[in-house]
C-alpha cells in the first residue's frame, strides 16, 4: 500500500502547487485535508504557508483538532514532516510580527522581520539563493540520511527568518544582507525557507528525498 502523505489544507498554503511537486516527486498519495483524523493515520505530513505568521498560526489553530493531531502523530508517532516557509517558520516558539503569536513550539526559537547589514540589500529576500549545509551537529548527523538535504540553489519569498535558540537545530544556511536560516530539523521534523514547488530540478530532488525518508 503506498503511503500517505496529509498536505495540511489551513486556508494559508498554495496547495495545488505542492500537491502536484509532491506527485512529481513521486508521491502516489497526496491528500489535501484539514480532517484530525486523516492526519492520524497519515504516514507523513506537509506542512505549507504563505502570508504572515500570526494568520497562518490563526488559520491553523482555528481547525478544530488539527494542532493536536498533527501534534500526536509527529511528536508521539514519530511521522516525517515538512514545514514549507511559513509552515517551517511555525515551528518555532513565537512570531514576532504585528505583535507577538505563539507558534507550534515544536523546534524553540523565534521569528523576527529581516533586517540586512547593508541597507542597500531589499527585503522581502526573494528569488534565487545558494542553500549551504550545517548539518554538522550530533543531533543532526543523528535525523538526516545521507543526502536528504543537499547544497544547491533554490527559491526563497519572505520578509521574516527563523532564529532558532539552539544551533544544533540549524540544518541549512542561505545569505541576503548577512546569514539566514534555510532549513531547519529535530527529530522527525524538517522545515526549510524555501519553496521546493518553485525550486525547479533542486525542489523536486529534495522531495522525492523526503519522500524516502524513513527517520
Amino acid at each position: 500500500m503506498a503511503d500517505v502523505t496529509a498536505l495540511i489544507d489551513y486556508g494559508a498554503g498554495n496547495l495545488r502547487s505542492v500537491a502536484n511537486a509532491l506527485r512529481a516527486a513521486g508521491c502516489e498519495s497526496v491528500v489535501v485535508t484539514a480532517d484530525p483524523e486523516v492526519v492520524r493515520r497519515a504516514d507523513r505530513i506537509v506542512l505549507p504557508g504563505v502570508g504572515a505568521f500570526r494568520a497562518c498560526a490563526q488559520a491553523l489553530r482555528g481547525v478544530p483538532g488539527l494542532v493536536e493531531a498533527m501534534t500526536e502523530r509527529v511528536q508521539t508517532g514519530g511521522a516525517p514532516f515538512l514545514g514549507i516557509c511559513v509552515g517551517m517558520q511555525l515551528l518555532a516558539t513565537r512570531g514576532i510580527e504585528y505583535g507577538t503569536t505563539p507558534g507550534l513550539d515544536w523546534i524553540g526559537g523565534e521569528v523576527r522581520q529581516i533586517v540586512p547589514a547593508d541597507s542597500t540589500i531589499k527585503v522581502p529576500h526573494m528569488g534565487w539563493n545558494d542553500v549551504e549545509l550545517r548539518a554538522t551537529a550530533p543531533l543532526l548527523q543523528q535525523v538526516f540520511q545521507p543526502g536528504l538535504l543537499e547544497r544547491g540553489e533554490a527559491y526563497f519569498l519572505h520578509s521574516y527568518h527563523f532564529v532558532p535558540d539552539a544551533a544544533d537545530h540549524i540544518a541549512a544556511m542561505t545569505d541576503h544582507g548577512g546569514g539566514l536560516v534555510a532549513a531547519v530539523a529535530r527529530d522527525t521534523v524538517l522545515g526549510v525557507q524555501f519553496h521546493p514547488e518553485k525550486s525547479q530540478h533542486y525542489g523536486l530532488e529534495f522531495l522525492t528525498r523526503f519522500l524516502a525518508w524513513k527517520p
